[in-house]
């Protein structure tokens, strides 16, 4: 990658800023990161009255950063991944999604995934996006759902010992009747290790950004992932 190659991450919470950007400097230490931040996003999407609002901002923050020189966005948010594609044809650069090569290593691993999550928003675009690549990879796979009640609240007020805690418990739980759990907001991750399960445990932020890494070519030119080619 040539130096002063500008890459922006769009964030729904500032939680998730730290890890993705420490990743993305270890994976890509020549790139410039840009943070675009819209944190009420998510309390957005359940509310009928302003949901409608989120696609065009979401194309309005990409356009922004492209008009700062970013020449392909990351979301990090898998509430909003439906919109990558879209909002990629809208803008005319690459839009990836953080969750996806999460997904992929899900579909490979088992027919029976378990998707947690800590905010209800994230379920229906979380096993959507495990259909889509499932589909892709010829697979049907078996997918449960389960929004950990507690852990959100928990890590927003800053107590991420709660946080982890409550989606470990739910990963032990679940994780005895499936071949694979996908904790599905990258915002999670950190509750990974506190887990004790003899299946995988799937986080997005390491997965994502090396897909981000590997969709730049040596040649300097970015490379478009599988649906985000506008």
């Amino acid at each position: 990658m040539s130096a002063g190659r500008r890459i922006a991450f769009l964030h729904t919470g500032v939680v998730v800023i730290a890890p993705v950007i420490e990743r993305a400097r270890a994976a890509l230490p020549d790139a410039t990161f840009v943070n675009y931040l819209d944190d009420r996003i998510v309390a957005d999407l359940g509310d009928p009255e302003r949901a409608a609002s989120v696609p065009d901002r979401v194309a309005d923050l990409v356009r922004a950063a492209r008009s700062a020189g970013a020449e392909v966005v990351m979301l990090t948010c898998s509430s909003i991944s439906d919109l990558a594609a879209p909002v990629a044809a809208a803008v005319g650069i690459p839009v990836l999604r953080i969750d996806e090569a999460m997904a992929d290593a899900a579909v490979a691993t088992g027919d029976r995934i378990a998707v947690l999550a800590t905010l209800r928003t994230t379920c229906a675009p979380t096993v959507g996006l495990l259909r889509e690549r499932a589909a892709l990879a010829g697979r049907d796979p078996q997918i449960i759902e389960e929004v950990v009640e507690g852990a959100f609240a928990a890590v927003s007020s800053g107590d991420r010992t709660t946080h982890d805690r409550l989606v470990a418990a739910a990963v032990e739980r679940v994780g005895a009747a499936v071949d694979v759990v996908v904790l599905a907001q990258a915002s999670m991750a950190s509750a990974a290790e506190a887990a004790h399960v003899g299946v995988p445990v799937l986080t997005s932020i390491a997965s994502g950004v090396d897909r981000l890494r590997h969709s730049v070519d040596s040649g300097g030119r970015t490379v478009y992932a599988e649906g985000d080619r506008p």
